[in-house]
């Protein structure tokens, strides 16, 4: 019996409107961890260890996220975000705007595919192996991109939730079911020798 697909979340990246103008200059000079050089870059650079989150925060009070590993995850990353901003002068109110841009996941349908028959029986999806050893598929619904490689091995990109990631690499599994591009691993080259 062959396995269900499965995914991990590798990176969430979000969008946060804090509502208020921020000083960088003063908080770049009282938060240790912060990394501000405005000749490079105009946001100021905030790490935090746990949960491991990168903040790119901006004058205007916006702020960029990356690396949560989950919405949750992220949501508490920010609650402490404003919490040591607001504890070096900043007044944030504790209920920002926060938007998810993209979910990036890695995943495994646990089968082997026949990427060269995926490419013609999967519309919107490009395959160019002299370029690029997996086939780009771009789904309309949900909205995502599927990389997907031979091994069975996918990466996910563009949802905007966690249940869109699941949705689309169930459907893309069910898809590929479907058109008969999908071996357990082994079935292929066991085939191959009987011919």
């Amino acid at each position: 019996m062959p396995k269900e697909p499965s995914y991990r979340i590798e990176n969430i990246v979000a969008t946060v409107n804090l509502g208020v103008d921020l000083n960088l200059e003063t908080l770049a000079e009282k938060l240790p961890a912060a990394e501000y050089n405005p000749e490079q870059f105009p946001g100021l650079i905030l790490r935090l260890q746990k949960p491991k989150i990168s903040a790119l925060i901006f004058r205007t009070g916006n702020m960029v996220c990356t690396g949560a590993k989950s919405e949750d995850e992220l949501k508490k990353a920010i609650k402490s975000l404003i919490k040591i901003l607001n504890e070096y002068g900043a007044e944030i109110p504790m209920n920002p705007d926060i938007q998810v841009q993209n979910i990036v996941a890695s995943g495994n349908l646990h089968a082997e595919v026949d990427i060269e028959r995926s490419a013609l029986m999967l519309e919107n999806s490009m395959y160019e192996p002299e370029q690029f050893p997996g086939l780009i598929y771009r789904m309309g619904d949900p909205k995502v991109v599927l990389l997907i490689f031979s091994s069975g091995k996918i990466v996910c990109t563009g949802a905007k939730k966690d249940s869109q990631v699941k949705d689309a690499i169930v459907k893309l599994y069910d898809k590929l079911k479907d058109v008969g591009a999908l071996y357990e691993v082994g079935e292929e080259t066991s085939e191959a020798e009987e011919l």
